[in-house]
């Protein structure tokens, strides 16, 4: 009997100090605010380039 998945999530943490942090919540400092937004914007290019070369095909 075919197993199928219906749903994958994943869920990912990025953090600048290189050590892994198991918590949910952010700082609310405000530090690497910036580092964010440029992190967002690399995957919203990467994710619109997946799309247009799906299209293309």
């Amino acid at each position: 009997m075919p197993l199928e998945i219906r749903e994958l999530v994943i869920k990912t943490s990025v953090n600048e100090g290189g050590q892994a942090q198991t918590t949910n919540s952010s700082s609310g400092d405000g530090s690497g605010a910036g580092d964010q937004d440029a992190i967002i914007a690399a995957c919203v290019e990467q994710v619109l380039a997946i799309l247009k070369e799906k299209t293309e095909r």
